[in-house]
């Protein structure tokens, strides 16, 4: 039985301390635990060295934190001292290779997590980086890995920037632990057992975390999950761990990088899910199973935390794009069991859905009502990794316990999940409510095809939380990427598009769907790109940014773009190729068809046609894509999308 997360102390720092003379003012000889990130320090619970700092202070720890430091020496690792306990050591709320590149590769100017925006403030493989210049600063201490770019990083991984496998990061930054996921017990834990005299090294039994071992112990049982030609048969009891195929292996063989992938993912619920191991030359990388959810009151009491809600006083007036962005928007909601094959949040928070209560949240839009600095009534977002998912759920526990699919949404809606958004509809109107808030706008991304299970949800929805625009992420049009995608097709968005049309003509409003799309992800061809492109010029829409699939380590569609392989699927040698666009030219194809108004990819768009037989498609009528010459093509597009999610 897991104890329950509590909050026992009271007393709180105005900020974590950055400097010693912030120590010195707090009356702190010695930090317990130093956290290190790549992100500005911001006091909000939508950052995650904040959250982390004010749960171990919550404990009684003395917590103090160095934001992007120089990491050219050791010398501003020691800033506050040695730390008792641990360094805990994040890239912050982004991988920090996905911060500083674009999907094409190309250098980022600019840092949403930085004073001023600027860029060039935290290293390339930032968690490998700090944890190193912990070590070269204090030989001793140990130094525990977390956030989003350890925890995708937690086996074998391909790595998109060196076109090439790479370790465990646990192996590459040599440190004592790393933590996965949203980590709250696992780092109190830790820092409990840790001023109990225990090395974070030998903290073998908990949930959440990634440890080197040399062997599996004799009393642990082996089900081998590396060879694909000769399946093992599922092992059932208690202490059964499941060997991965080793870094040795799926450096040398794609398809079983793909077989990791996909076992990975199918240990991925808490209440099933087995440990994994996967050999990394004469080491064993055990990752242990992941952590339980956060019930709605341990949730409640994380977000009730006393954060200052502002960035800390020594940037002065500098703006942080980040907190800009954030600061009158609340957190409702964590995890995603949507399960889209390129992306993150599920491998990072998990597919059980963890929300908050109406109180707490109601609690927080007080809070920045009274506190945030530039409040003017409008709340930016009631949200998450996903609008609507908020108290939604499997309604049969125990076929939860024993679920594996990857996605509850995916290829229909599960018969099992509770899609009921009266709960939803409710706190936007108690939230609408609240004293001095004037608008609550929802800005996190809708996922429509649990949307339209409630035409009452789309009608409040339009009515009082809709401005101008509506983002949602069909992604694609065609069947074949939308399959490799996990997501539903088109229909689902027509049958949104119908609803939210009739809904806002009801309310007496002009509103638009923003629909997003993603370019050569795995498993699209020219010719579904083309057919994308010719929906969009029929729909109306020239878009005005969009996003060439970027391949993160450790998604499924990942696995897909390394391999050839399908890990949604069982993997077999002989299994379906799936094809991913790699070159340059091919990539920058793809993205020419989402923008296929703009002259600049009128050259590159013609070649293809041609080549594709689709010469027909190159000249001035509206059935056609692109001119012949100089001119635009016919178009009459009833609007152009703004903005870029990604």
């Amino acid at each position: 039985m897991i104890p329950p997360l509590s909050f026992p102390c009271t007393g709180a720092a105005p900020f974590l301390p950055m400097s010693r003379a912030e120590m010195e003012f707090l009356g702190w000889d010695q930090c317990d635990v130093v956290l290190v990130t790549g992100d500005a320090y911001v006091d909000h619970p939508s950052f995650g060295m904040a959250i982390v700092g004010r749960l171990l202070e919550s404990q009684g720890f003395r917590v103090g934190i160095i934001a992007q430091p120089d990491w050219s020496g050791p010398e501003p690792f020691r800033a506050l001292g040695r730390p008792r306990l641990f360094f805990g050591v994040t890239a912050g709320n982004m991988d920090s290779m996905v911060n500083r590149y674009t999907s094409d590769r190309r250098l980022r100017s600019d840092d949403s997590y930085t004073p001023g925006g600027e860029g060039g403030k935290r290293p390339d493989r930032a968690v490998i980086v700090y944890a190193q210049r912990c070590r070269e600063a204090f030989k001793d201490v140990p130094v525990v890995l977390g956030g989003i770019e350890a925890s995708l990083r937690r086996i074998a991984h391909f790595d998109i920037w060196s076109e090439k496998l790479r370790r465990s990061v646990l192996m590459d930054s040599k440190a004592d632990l790393l933590v996965f996921g949203n980590a709250e017990r696992a780092i109190v834990d830790i820092a409990r057992r840790a001023a109990e005299g225990q090395a974070p090294k030998a903290m073998h039994d908990i949930r959440g975390t990634v440890f080197v071992r040399d062997a599996v112990p004799a009393d642990w049982r082996v089900m081998d999950a590396s060879d694909i030609d000769h399946a093992q048969p599922a092992l059932k009891g208690e202490r059964v761990v499941v060997r991965l195929p080793s870094f040795e292996q799926v450096q040398a063989d794609p398809v079983l990088y793909a077989q990791a992938s996909r076992v990975l993912h199918q240990e991925s619920n808490p209440l099933n899910a087995r440990p994994l191991v996967q050999r990394h030359g004469d080491k064993d990388v055990w990752v242990s199973e992941p952590p339980i959810p956060l019930t709605t009151p341990e949730l409640d009491g994380v977000y009730d935390l006393p954060y200052a809600r502002a960035p800390h006083p020594s940037y002065g007036d500098a703006k942080i794009p980040a907190w800009e962005m954030i600061r009158f928007s609340i957190n409702i909601v964590r995890g995603c069991f949507g399960g889209c094959s390129f992306c993150s949040i599920t491998e990072h928070e998990g597919r059980i859905i963890q929300s908050r209560s109406e109180a707490s949240i109601l609690r927080e839009i007080e809070e920045i009502r009274d506190k945030t600095k530039g409040f003017t009534g409008t709340i930016s977002d009631l949200g998450g990794p996903t609008a609507n998912m908020w108290r939604l759920g499997c309604r049969e526990p125990e076929v939860q316990k024993v679920c594996r699919r990857l996605s509850c949404v995916y290829p229909d809606i599960c018969k099992t999940l509770g899609t009921d958004h009266d709960p939803l509809i409710r706190l936007y109107r108690a939230a609408r409510g609240v004293k001095g808030v004037k608008r609550v706008n929802i800005g996190s991304g809708v996922r429509y095809d649990l949307a339209v299970t409630s035409p009452p949800y789309v009608e409040e929805l339009v009515r009082h939380h809709v401005g101008g625009y509506l983002k949602i992420a069909p992604e694609h049009t065609e069947d074949g990427p939308l399959a490799k995608m996990m997501k539903p097709g088109i229909g689902s968005y027509e049958r949104f598009k119908e609803m939210f049309e009739r809904a806002a003509a009801k309310a007496g409003k002009k509103l638009y769907l923003i629909p997003y799309f993603i370019a050569a992800h795995p498993g699209t061809s020219d010719q579904d790109m083309l057919n994308l492109a010719l929906w969009l010029k029929r729909n109306g829409f020239r878009l005005d940014q969009v996003q060439t699939f970027l391949p993160t380590p450790m998604s499924l569609a990942t696995a897909m773009y390394h391999s050839g392989r399908d890990p949604i699927r069982p993997v077999r040698r002989a299994g379906e190729e799936v094809f991913s666009g790699k070159g340059l030219r091919q990539r920058r194809l793809h993205k020419a068809f989402l923008r296929w108004h703009d002259p600049e990819n009128w050259p590159i768009l013609r070649e293809a046609l041609q080549k594709m037989g689709r010469a027909d498609l190159i000249g001035p009528g509206n059935h056609q894509l692109v001119p012949r010459g100089g001119m635009p093509p016919s178009s009459n597009p009833r609007h152009t999308t703004r903005g870029n999610r990604r």
